[in-house]
């Protein structure tokens, strides 16, 4: 008895070295996973379990296969391209409108996400401190935002993620085991497909389409292989510590999204407690958890919304100028250093800048306005997918590293689908 419970610590042992060893390794999916895992995944999560409990996550399953399906095929892309071309430079290869679609887009996709991280880290931090206004509190997190979004950005990007990303496991896992989840729900969910009657304040084919916006993602899936660059991985030696580095990140994005769920699901559900503002969720966990569990709740939540605000004005930025070089045809290879470059450091201004006219009181409420951003960046999958199944299959780009029959599907479905959910939040918009 007693070796096998040194061998559960020993195997306990191994695996936090690992990754410990992991997270001083990888960074651009870490990087990637912490911009992408917003107020997205936490509210449309949250309240995907407190509406219609495990039901919908099969959505969240499928979500995440194709982001990362769509992510690990652009950086195939760009690591093994033989011209040395950007992401971008792949888009405005097949026509000249992609580049100023994406620059209006990342504009305004960019604009919106850190108006909502912006706006949700203010309330949240107003309420884990109890004074000072959440407005106030927003104005704090754009000004120590400055700090970091000033020189050699993605290295000091990179060690605040990896902070935050051990946080954010630690807080989620913990109150998702305590919650109790009901694992055989879980699976049932999983793979059941099945789609429940509208329930609660968001009808299902809304909280749907959000949870497809917020977890396969639109235009954030665009700047993986700018943060390749920031990394040095650039050539195909990389590329089997990029899909490591990826996978890693995936995984861990995982464990974060089925803990918000199960909250939602175990905690909120039961009680019928309806998510329409944050104070929503830490109530709930203030009574089953009491006020430590509410504040370790709170301190996940900020985790999750601050590192999109960076990890978005920085991304969105690279992608715009990364347009803008392509509308003027300037030259711009994957070795090029795009923090040097005027437009980035304009664009990461503004897009920091900007969004905190979302937090003035009085503006539009936070979960109202995450389910709308998160159901608006379906709009622009359609086109990332269409390009991306054309540039990914050109053996004239790639030579033999083309797409598999695989990723071909997962692309070709991604399109078909997004393109029905875009008319189906259009037709509802304006019925």
């Amino acid at each position: 008895m007693e070796t096998q419970k040194q061998a559960q610590i020993d195997n306990t042992g191994s695996l936090l070295q690992k990754m410990i060893t992991a997270m001083r390794l990888y960074g651009p999916g870490i990087v990637l996973v912490l911009t992408m895992m917003g107020a997205g995944d936490l509210i449309t999560s949250s309240v995907s379990g407190a509406n219609y409990g495990y039901s919908l996550m099969w959505l969240l399953a499928g979500s995440l296969l194709i982001r990362y399906v769509i992510v690990n095929v652009m950086a195939r892309f760009q690591l093994f391209n033989t011209s040395g071309m950007t992401i971008l430079q792949g888009y405005a290869k097949i026509h000249k409108v992609f580049p100023y679609f994406f620059a209006v887009a990342a504009f305004v996709c960019g604009h919106l996400i850190v108006a909502v991280m912006i706006k949700g880290s203010g309330e949240t931090l107003s309420v884990m401190f109890n004074f000072g206004s959440p407005f106030l509190w927003s104005v704090v997190v754009l000004l120590v935002s400055f700090f970091i979004l000033g020189r050699d950005v993605y290295n000091k990007l990179e060690i605040v993620m990896k902070v935050l990303l051990a946080v954010l496991t630690l807080s989620f896992l913990g109150l998702a085991v305590y919650s109790v989840p009901d694992v055989g729900a879980m699976l049932i969910g999983t793979i059941g497909f099945g789609m429940p009657e509208n329930t609660g304040a968001y009808g299902t084919l809304l909280v749907g389409i959000s949870l497809v916006g917020a977890v396969a993602g639109s235009m954030t899936n665009l700047i993986y292989p700018y943060f390749l660059q920031d990394k040095g991985w650039v050539t195909p030696s990389h590329k089997r510590i990029q899909r490591n580095d990826l996978l890693f990140s995936f995984s861990v994005a995982i464990v974060i999204n089925l803990s918000v769920w199960v909250v939602g699901a175990e905690i909120l559900r039961p009680n019928g407690i309806q998510v329409e503002t944050i104070d929503d969720i830490s109530k709930a966990l203030s009574i089953h958890l009491g006020a430590f569990g509410a504040w370790v709740f709170y301190l996940g939540v900020f985790g999750i919304l601050y590192s999109t605000v960076i990890g978005t004005a920085n991304g969105y930025a690279k992608v715009i100028t990364d347009c803008i070089y392509k509308i003027k045809d300037l030259s711009f290879d994957k070795n090029h250093k795009i923090e040097d470059d005027k437009i980035f450091k304009w664009f990461s201004l503004l897009l920091l800048v900007t969004p905190i006219i979302w937090s003035i009181p009085g503006a539009t409420g936070f979960v109202a306005l995450t389910i709308f951003v998160n159901a608006l960046n379906v709009v622009g999958l359609p086109a990332i997918a269409i390009g991306l199944l054309i540039i990914s299959n050109k053996r004239s780009y790639l030579g033999s590293y083309t797409n598999n029959w695989f990723e071909n599907a997962v692309l070709a479905l991604t399109t078909i689908l997004t393109i029905w959910s875009a008319y189906e939040l259009l037709i509802g918009f304006f019925s």
